[in-house]
C-alpha cells in the first residue's frame, strides 16, 4: 500500500467512525448506554466500597466485565444488521470503500463509546484516592485490561451484527459468544486435566485478571490483539458474503 492509498484508507475509516459516533449521540443510544452503565457500576461499587472500608478499585474491575456482557452487545447489535435491513450497506459499498474500512470504522466508533463510559468511571478513582492511599499500578492495568476486553467484545458483537438483519438476534448471538468466552476459565473443574490449561488460556477473564494485577505480559497482549484481529477478519469475510 502506497502512502497516498494509506491516507485515503485512513480518511475513509475516520469518516465512517465519525458518522457512527454522531449517530450514537444524535439518538438516545449513547446517553442511555452511558447512564445505565454508570448507574449499575456506581451503585454496586459504592455500596461495596463502604462495606469493605478499603481504598481499592478491585470491586469495580470485578464488576465491569460482567456489565460488559450486556452493554457491549447492545451497543454493537445495530452496527451492520440495521445497515443490511435498511439497504444502506449497499449504498456504502457503491462508494470507494473497502469492506475492511467499513468494519474498522464501525468498530472504532463502538469502542470509543465504551471508552467514554469507562473514562467517566475515573470519578470513582478520584473519590477513592481522596479517601485513602491507592496502588496506581493495578488501576492502570485494570483500565488497560478493560479497554482490551471491550475491544474484543466489540469485535465479537460486530461479527454477530454482520450475521443477521435482526438486531435482537444480533444481540443474542453477541451475548452468547462473549458469555462463553468469559466463562471458559470458570468451568475448569469440568474439563479433563489434559485440556484444562488450553481452555484456561482461551478464557478472556483469565488474561484480564493478569493485566488487572498490573503485570503486563506479552502473552496476554498477544491473546487480546490476536482474538480482536481474528474477529474483525471474520466480520470482513461475513460482510463480503453479499458478493458471492
Amino acid at each position: 500500500m502506497t502512502q497516498a492509498q494509506f491516507r485515503t484508507s485512513a480518511g475513509n475509516i475516520n469518516a465512517i467512525m465519525r458518522r457512527e459516533v454522531k449517530s450514537y449521540f444524535n439518538s438516545a443510544i449513547a446517553y442511555v448506554v452511558i447512564v445505565v452503565f454508570l448507574a449499575i457500576v456506581g451503585w454496586f461499587h459504592t455500596s461495596n466500597l463502604f462495606l469493605s472500608n478499603v481504598a481499592t478499585m478491585r470491586l469495580l474491575f470485578e464488576l465491569v466485565p460482567i456489565v460488559f456482557l450486556f452493554v457491549v452487545p447492545a451497543v454493537t447489535m445495530r452496527l451492520l444488521s440495521e445497515e443490511k435491513k435498511s439497504g444502506t450497506i449497499e449504498l456504502l459499498t457503491t462508494k470507494p470503500l473497502h469492506d475492511a474500512e467499513i468494519v474498522l470504522g464501525k468498530f472504532l466508533a463502538a469502542w470509543a463509546l465504551i471508552g467514554v463510559a469507562l473514562l467517566l468511571t475515573l470519578v470513582y478513582y478520584i473519590t477513592i484516592a481522596a479517601l485513602g492511599k491507592i496502588d496506581n499500578g493495578p488501576v492502570v492495568g485494570g483500565y488497560l485490561g478493560l479497554m482490551l476486553m471491550a475491544g474484543v467484545y466489540v469485535a465479537i458483537g460486530l461479527l454477530a451484527s454482520s450475521l443477521t438483519e435482526n438486531q435482537v438476534i444480533a444481540f443474542i448471538i453477541g451475548f452468547v459468544f462473549v458469555f462463553t468466552l468469559f466463562m471458559l476459565d470458570k468451568v475448569l473443574i469440568y474439563i479433563p486435566d489434559a485440556f484444562a490449561s488450553i481452555v484456561e488460556f482461551l478464557g478472556i477473564d483469565y488474561h484480564f485478571g493478569n493485566v488487572a494485577r498490573g503485570v503486563i505480559d506479552s502473552r496476554d497482549l498477544i491473546y487480546f490483539f490476536s482474538l480482536l484481529g481474528f474477529m474483525l477478519y471474520l466480520t470482513v469475510v461475513s460482510l463480503g458474503r453479499r458478493k458471492w
